[in-house]
């Protein structure tokens, strides 16, 4: 009977570890834009029906895949509701290099579009606050490389949100004069060493936020870093090496750039799109 008392209690004890793995919450977000069907997913623990902060993720150029939800399940834990966006379209799902250099393409060279399919993935992260323990007033972006290009444009479309946070993103503008409209607090996380974001883009990406007239933003650069940064589930190639005590420190600074946009530049700026 001891024993059997004993299994008792741990299998007692062991249920709430147990409950809150179950609470992680991955489900599907669908829409449509100018004829092309988009298929997200949002990711947040119900484990507590607490309203929290509102993520708009937009993951590397390979799009929506295992490896991104996972790594949208990891940063949103019991702190953030997260909208893992498709940029693409849902029957484009790159799995090469070539196939992802193929699908950004187009939103590369046509940034009012890339700027488009942003503000419609923010009302559809809006809309869900009806259904996800999402906080209206704190709502940001945060992007992976070609994801961290997506978040500014967003930004320069001046979208109210509290922040924008890049992850060894492309710094590039299709017109600076865009920064104007920048309402965001914009935080720029890169590596020292990253090829595809040298000095003279980091020192435009400057030039722009000062011209802009943002009034907060950051760029901060992680000596020895390299693209990729982050991407622990990427295999190492030149310019892309995934770096763990940088991601650490990388979510750290994201996580305390947020909670100041959302502790002090919200409280003074209007809610909405």
């Amino acid at each position: 009977m001891a024993v059997k008392r004993l299994l008792a209690l741990i299998f007692v004890l062991m249920m709430p570890a147990c409950a809150v793995r179950a609470a992680m919450v991955t489900r599907s977000i669908d829409w449509t834009l100018d004829g092309t069907r988009f298929h997200s997913v949002l990711v947040y623990d119900d484990a507590s029906s607490a309203p929290r902060a509102g993520l708009l993720m937009v993951p590397n150029w390979y799009g929506i895949n295992r490896d991104a939800i996972a790594k949208a399940r990891m940063i949103a834990g019991d702190r953030y509701v997260i909208l893992l966006t498709d940029m693409y379209g849902a029957d484009v799902r790159p799995t090469t290099t070539a196939q992802a250099q193929a699908a950004v393409k187009p939103l590369y060279a046509d940034r009012a579009l890339m700027r488009a399919r942003m503000l419609k993935a923010l009302g559809e992260l809006r809309a869900q606050e009806a259904h996800a323990p999402i906080d209206p007033a704190r709502i940001a972006a945060i992007g992976f490389c070609f994801g961290g290009s997506a978040v500014l444009d967003l930004a320069r479309a001046g979208a109210r949100i509290a922040a924008v946070v890049t992850f060894h993103g492309i710094l590039s503008t299709d017109n600076p004069a865009l920064a104007k409209n920048i309402k965001a607090d914009v935080l720029v996380l890169t590596g020292n060493d990253d090829q595809a974001v040298p000095p003279s883009a980091r020192a435009a990406f400057e030039q722009e936020m000062r011209e802009g007239g943002v009034k907060r933003w950051a760029l901060v650069d992680f000596g020895g870093a390299v693209h990729c940064f982050t991407e622990a589930a990427q295999k190492p190639a030149p310019n892309c090496v995934y770096d763990a005590p940088v991601a650490k420190r990388a979510y750290q600074f994201m996580r305390v750039w947020l909670d100041d946009a959302f502790s002090e530049h919200v409280r003074r700026m209007p809610v909405g799109t």
